[in-house]
């Protein structure tokens, strides 16, 4: 990889790595659908536990009443009802100040057989609970007879005090800059998200999110925490269970992501899970008529690493003027492997990019550009991604606007800012702060071959987020020590084709935890409650009934 390359690689990092955080295991899953040797020791705690009784520093959190009334957006489920808690800011020093947590709940249907709360975590970092919960309530039917079924906006994400980078997180890059001047910007970039955000912004990771978890069991009268727990929600029922192992109920994590490596790590798994899955979709191409590709699934892997080589090279300009780069295009693709329903799209979007040189269909998938056909919009066959977060009218507020009814503003970019200040607050792996632009370059080169040899269309892409975390302040390091907490078993589901969160994560965090039961989904897409009967059957079983299989259990493709 020749020096000017590698500049513009660290360039692109500047300006994209916090957009590819989500290929990184910590992206939200499809919309569900009707249709983890040595002698191991306990997970010590990040912090002190907390006494019982008159000397409990949270009681008063803990003793606090939800006040349900209306919900802040519209349109929501007749029988949703919002609230906001109290949790404190900086749980080492309560007194120190507080963050408000905006909370969704739908009462159970059946009461007379209610078991309790189930808090569903639908994915990000950056989505808003409230906003998943109300976009698709039926597909939770089952679960919904017997609990109430609870969506939380996370501490700095959506309705609960949202973090902001006053607009944008991306720095503004000089393309023909030295590495030193790209480096200065981004470091600038996270000053801009520090001062729009205030406090929150340095108490908003994983760890947190899970302590107000705790907080949120005992506000709602539950003796223990039962979860269902999406993609990054995986990681946070996991870290909740590391810090709580005595009041983890009955949890599910379902698109299981990482616990244990570095972003480097990360990344170079990410992309071999997105070849992996663009594998699939040609395979699946090749036995359609129309695959712009033929039958040869070989020579098709090969045309579309052209395809985004080319694009680099010379964008392609939509009818509205917008540009298809090679990294777009990898985005898009990346985006349409997520769910198989949207790979006849996919098809048609390539196609199209190919034979007409026309860039609508992938742009589509990005939600850029028009429709390839106005008269008749190409959209996906999934509804909308409740877990993706909205993009409001308003501007962007400060957080430390009135609230009035508890619920104030969320600033436009909230999905983008709280997407890397969650994944950065869970890194310890800060070593790049600390390079010289030489030394950054050489790493780098380095590194672009060993991504490229993993994928052509991911690699150089996925190798960006590395960078992505430049800038902010070094991650707690306790999610990478979670060792056999001592949590009750619980099920965790993993999906061979999940270009999201690779399958050999979910057999690393089921090793970590100690006390998990794994379901094998040999489909394809990002989770596997959305697609499969199979999985939603096993989740069910143990959600409302207690019943747990006694080992791995597969679930067939194709459903």
């Amino acid at each position: 990889m020749h020096r000017s390359r590698v500049r513009t690689v660290i360039a692109t990092g500047a300006a994209a790595g916090a957009l590819l955080l989500a290929s990184l295991g910590a992206a939200p899953p499809p919309t569900p659908t009707t249709t983890s040797s040595p002698t191991r020791s306990p997970t010590p705690a990040p912090t002190t536990p907390v006494p019982s009784g008159d000397d409990d520093p949270l009681a008063r959190f803990h003793t606090q009443r939800v006040p349900w009334g209306d919900c802040p957006d519209k349109p929501v489920p007749a029988e949703m009802r919002c609230a906001v808690v109290e949790v404190p800011l900086d749980y080492a020093a309560p007194g120190k100040g507080t963050v408000e947590v905006a909370l969704g709940r739908i009462p159970a249907t059946d009461p007379d057989r209610r078991i309790g709360s189930l808090l569903i975590n639908f994915g990000g970092p950056g989505a808003s609970g409230m906003a998943g919960l109300a976009a698709d309530p039926k597909s939770f039917a089952d679960l919904g007879e017997r609990y109430d079924l609870i969506g939380f906006d996370p501490r700095g994400v959506g309705h609960s005090d949202p973090v902001s980078c006053a607009g944008s997180r991306e720095p503004e890059i000089d393309p023909n800059a030295d590495t030193a001047a790209v480096l200065a910007a981004m470091r600038d970039a996270v000053d801009r998200c520090r001062r729009a955000s205030g406090p929150v912004l340095a108490h908003i990771g994983t760890v947190d999110v899970a302590r107000d978890m705790d907080v949120i069991r005992r506000v709602l009268g539950d003796e223990k925490l039962n979860y269902l727990g999406f993609s990054y929600g995986s990681r946070l029922g996991a870290v909740y269970a590391a810090q709580f192992p005595r009041t983890t109920g009955r949890m599910v994590l379902d698109g299981i992501d990482t616990l244990t490596e570095p972003m480097t790590e990360q990344a170079l798994v990410s992309a071999r899970a997105q070849q992996r899955a663009l594998d699939n979709f040609l395979t699946w191409c090749a036995h359609q008529t129309d695959c712009v590709y033929g039958t040869n699934t070989r020579t098709a892997k090969e045309k579309v690493a052209a395809l985004v080589e080319r694009l680099d090279q010379e964008p392609l300009v939509g009818r509205d003027g917008t540009n298809l780069t090679g990294f777009a295009a990898s985005l898009a693709i990346g985006q349409a492997l997520y769910s198989p329903s949207a790979w006849p799209l996919l098809a048609k979007s390539l196609a199209l990019a190919e034979t007409k040189k026309d860039p609508a269909g992938l742009l589509a998938l990005l939600g850029l550009g028009e429709s390839p056909d106005p008269t008749n919009p190409t959209e996906p066959t999934d509804p909308p991604d409740p877990t993706e977060p909205a993009t409001p009218t308003d501007p962007p507020a400060s957080p430390d606007a009135a609230r009035g009814d508890g619920f104030g503003p969320v600033p436009a970019d909230n999905g983008a800012a709280a997407l890397a200040a969650v994944s950065c607050a869970d890194d310890p792996d800060r070593s790049i702060d600390k390079a010289t632009p030489a030394a950054l370059e050489k790493e780098f080169s380095e590194l672009g071959d060993e991504f490229l040899k993993v994928s052509k269309v991911f690699g150089p892409r996925q190798l960006v987020t590395v960078l992505a975390c430049y800038g902010w302040p070094a991650g707690t390091d306790f999610i990478r020590k979670i060792d056999h907490p001592g949590a009750p078993p619980m099920l965790l589901v993993g999906t061979r084709g999940d270009p999201a969160t690779p399958y050999e994560w979910t057999e690393e965090t089921a090793e970590r935890l100690g006390s998990a039961v794994i379901v094998d989904h040999k489909g394809d897409g990002h989770t596997g409650f959305a697609g499969s009967r199979c999985v939603r059957e096993y989740i069910n079983e143990f959600l409302l009934y207690g019943r747990l299989p006694s080992g791995t259990r597969s679930c067939p493709a194709g459903e």
